[in-house]
């Protein structure tokens, strides 16, 4: 199992700020996520950025055998 970790508006349109999710694929995580949460959290989630183990920039055919965490940040700003 992989833990996800949702950060500022992923975490409020999942209602939720960690989960556990079995996935083969980046992209199996996000539509499993998408599955759980609805079409509100997809929106969010195609701003997101997505790492896996700290790695970000990754395909979503991107293989997580052995990946630990996955993280869900949103945009942000500030200075």
């Amino acid at each position: 199992m992989i833990l996800v970790r949702l950060f500022a508006a992923a975490e409020a349109a999942a209602g939720t700020g960690t989960e556990k999710v079995e996935a083969a694929t980046l992209g199996e995580l996000k539509a499993i996520l998408v599955a759980r949460h609805g079409e509100g959290f997809e929106a969010v989630l195609g701003r997101c950025s997505t790492l896996v183990d700290g790695r970000t920039g990754l395909p979503e055919d991107h293989d997580l055998t052995g990946a630990r965490v996955v993280d869900v940040l949103p945009p942000f700003a500030g200075g």
